[in-house]
């Protein structure tokens, strides 16, 4: 059974940074998409940014691009999402996620739990 835990998540204030993690157990994801979504109160699921399992292939959500940056190191079956010059418009659960399409902007099968990100005005 494969599971993803998020982790870095936490409160900061406008104009800061924050980097998140994932880690996979359970199966071996080098051959899978990672992508990551957020939610905040009230509004629906966002995408945020994708990498393909190679990392050649990068796409963001145009609500962050040139702040945010995603990376994957699959020898430690990981994703990560730095984001800079985090706006109070951040503020909200952000999942990861990872699954086989990467052209599509919807998730695959395996989500983490999500993980808090608040930022301060």
């Amino acid at each position: 059974q494969v599971q993803l835990v998020e982790s870095g998540g936490g409160l900061v204030q406008t104009g800061g940074s924050l980097r998140l993690s994932c880690t996979a157990s359970g199966r071996t994801l080098s051959s899978y998409v990672w992508k990551w979504f957020r939610q905040a109160p009230g509004k629906e699921r966002e995408f945020v940014a994708k990498i393909s399992y190679a990392g050649t292939s990068i796409n963001y959500g145009d609500s962050v691009k040139g702040r945010f940056a995603i990376s994957r190191d699959n020898a430690k079956n990981m994703v990560y999402l730095q984001m800079n010059s985090l706006k109070p418009e951040d503020t909200a659960v952000y999942y990861c996620n990872s699954g086989l399409n990467y052209w599509a902007q919807t998730p695959g099968d395996y989500w983490g739990q999500g993980t808090q990100v608040t930022v301060s005005s």
